[in-house]
């Protein structure tokens, strides 16, 4: 296994001690090892729930016989970005994230890797990581955010950046553009729209990065819950495809 460069032998005493101190068992150690990358923060919408994608992901790996490690990747929120100096550091945070991807995969000797991520530089950051590393990798990303409804009609994201071109064009009132606040956004998940989140999501799972409703499924249905514990699941089959030469 390619953990074995810090699981196994000797010279190796050392990196036994510290796994020692993280609380894994010398049954967990001879088991691959599986970094589950997850962008969990309370800033994006999309990424408020990955703390669970991510628990439901390291149950599919034990299930499977795997041992998953969990480490982080950065996510900035394009709309809270938008309209101010934050914008200038979205673009960038996508080398961000697969610069630390990778040095964090290569540093600990990962076996293979699950990525979970969700939004706009985030999910094509992440993909970069995985196709310079060249190891056994499977996305599972949060999944979409439902659609709001106002007065009966269905809304998202886009109607809440034409209602405030409405206002302007005094065409719509501040009550309005209220109601419009506390309906269109009203889950977790990526931005409603076919903006960047969504369509790399759907990339994802047609370049076979992902599983059928990788891109689909949304963040708040149990289906996607029962989709990250068979990613975690499929990637402990990829790493054994791997192993046997890809037999």
């Amino acid at each position: 296994m390619r953990s074995d460069s810090v699981k196994t032998g000797t010279q190796q005493a050392p990196h036994r001690s510290l796994f020692n101190a993280l609380g894994y068992t010398e049954e967990e150690r001879k088991r691959p090892m599986i970094g589950i990358v997850s962008s969990y923060n309370e800033i994006v919408p999309g990424h408020m729930n990955l703390d669970k994608i991510v628990e439901a992901v390291k149950m599919g790996v034990a299930m499977a016989g795997g041992m998953p490690v969990v480490f982080p990747a950065i996510a900035v929120c394009d709309g809270i970005a938008m309209g101010h100096i934050g914008m200038k550091y979205s673009l960038v945070t996508r080398d961000l994230i697969a610069d630390s991807t990778e040095c964090m995969a290569l540093a600990h000797g990962f076996d293979g890797l699950v990525m979970v991520p969700n939004c706009d530089k985030n999910v094509p950051g992440l993909l970069m990581a995985a196709a310079r590393l060249n190891i056994p990798t499977i996305f599972c990303s949060g999944g979409p955010m439902l659609a709001g409804h106002v007065k009966g009609e269905k809304r998202s994201l886009s109607s809440m950046f034409e209602a405030v071109g409405s206002v302007a064009a005094g065409n719509m009132t501040m009550e309005e553009l209220s109601e419009f606040e506390e309906k269109v956004c009203p889950t977790c998940g990526s931005c409603s729209g076919m903006y960047t989140a969504n369509s790399m999501n759907c990339l994802t799972e047609v370049l076979g990065m992902g599983l059928k409703g990788n891109g689909t499924i949304p963040a708040v249905y149990s289906e996607r819950i029962r989709l990250a514990k068979h990613a975690g699941m499929k990637i402990m089959e990829l790493v054994e495809i791997g192993q046997n030469g890809g037999r």
